[in-house]
C-alpha cells in the first residue's frame, strides 16, 4: 500500500521539494568548501582564464597584468605564512633560552625596548622577567622548554588569586609573538603590572 503511494514519475513540483529537502540535509553544508577554498579556486580559475589566452596566442595587456597581479599575491600570501612560520619557531627558542640571566636584567631589557619604542621585545622580555621572579622564588621548577601557556597553568595553580592575571598575561604575548598582534605600550604596561602583582 506504500508502494503505491510512491510515484515512479515524480512531477517537477514533486522532485524539487524532495530535492529542496535532501539538499537542506546539514552533512551538506559541511561538505562544501570553506571561504579560503572559494578563493583559491577563484585565483586558479582566473590564472587558467589568464593561460588559455596565452595559450592561443592572445596575449593582452589585461591578461599579462592579471597574470602579474595573481603571481604577485601569490608570493606575498607564502612570504607572509613562511615568516610567520619561522617567526613562530623562534620565538618559541627564544623565550626562556638563557638560564643565566635574572628576573631584574630581564626588566630592565625590557624597560629599555619599551623606551625605544619596541614594545614586541619589551613585552617578551618582561614575561620572560615574570617567569625568571616564578622559577628564583620557587613557584616554578627551572625547566627547559615551558610553553607560554604551561606558565600560565602552572603558575596559576600555584597561586590561585592570579591565575586570571597570569593567563592574560601568556594571552597578550601569544597575541604579539604568535598571532601578528600590534605590540602597545598598553600591553606592555599590563604585563608590567601582572609582574608587580607577582612581585608582591
Amino acid at each position: 500500500m506504500l508502494l503505491a503511494d510512491v510515484p515512479l514519475d515524480p512531477g517537477r513540483d514533486e522532485a524539487r521539494d524532495a530535492a529542496v529537502r535532501e539538499l537542506s540535509d546539514p552533512a551538506y553544508a559541511d561538505a562544501g568548501p570553506n571561504a579560503l577554498e572559494q578563493a583559491v579556486n577563484w585565483v586558479l580559475e582566473r590564472l587558467g582564464s589568464v593561460l588559455a589566452g596565452l595559450g592561443a596566442g592572445v596575449v593582452t595587456p589585461v591578461a599579462m597584468i592579471l597574470l602579474l597581479v595573481v603571481l604577485v599575491a601569490l608570493v606575498l600570501i607564502i612570504r607572509y605564512w613562511r615568516g610567520r612560520a619561522v617567526r613562530n619557531v623562534a620565538s618559541i627558542r627564544n623565550v626562556f633560552d638563557r638560564k643565566d640571566t635574572t628576573a631584574d636584567e630581564h626588566r630592565r631589557a625590557a624597560q629599555e625596548a619599551a623606551a625605544a619604542g619596541e614594545f614586541a621585545e619589551a613585552i617578551r622580555e618582561r614575561f620572560r622577567a615574570l617567569v625568571r621572579e616564578l622559577e628564583q622564588r620557587g613557584v616554578l621548577e627551572p625547566r627547559a622548554g615551558r610553553t607560554v601557556d604551561e606558565v600560565a597553568l602552572e603558575a596559576g595553580r600555584a597561586l590561585p588569586a592570579l591565575a586570571d592575571d597570569l593567563r592574560g598575561a601568556a594571552v597578550s604575548f601569544d597575541d604579539v609573538w604568535y598571532g601578528g598582534r600590534t605590540a602597545t605600550s598598553e600591553r606592555y604596561e599590563e604585563l608590567v603590572s601582572v609582574d608587580d602583582r607577582v612581585r608582591v
